[in-house]
């Protein structure tokens, strides 16, 4: 396990080897997910939603992730406009 401290700013400097593991550099993104009872997930912006599969149980859909990044590409570009 890896441990960060909040400094009294409150910025949490991400540790070396997660940085690594994430694929993040200086200015990366990330986004924090908060669960109850204290959790939260952090994601790497960089990374493809495709990391996600299998962290939730499947939906009673009858399509893959792939098709599903695929749905919500072209729901965005239709938003967009």
């Amino acid at each position: 396990m890896t441990i960060a401290f909040v400094a009294p700013d409150g910025t949490v400097t991400v540790p070396r080897s997660v940085r690594k593991a994430l694929g993040l550099e200086n200015g990366g993104r990330i986004e924090f997910l908060p669960f109850g009872d204290g959790q939260v997930v952090m994601i790497a912006m960089n990374l493809s939603p495709k990391i996600l599969e299998g962290t939730l149980p499947k939906p009673d859909l009858d399509c893959s992730v792939e098709e599903m990044v695929e749905i919500a590409a072209k729901r965005a570009a239709l938003a967009s406009k």
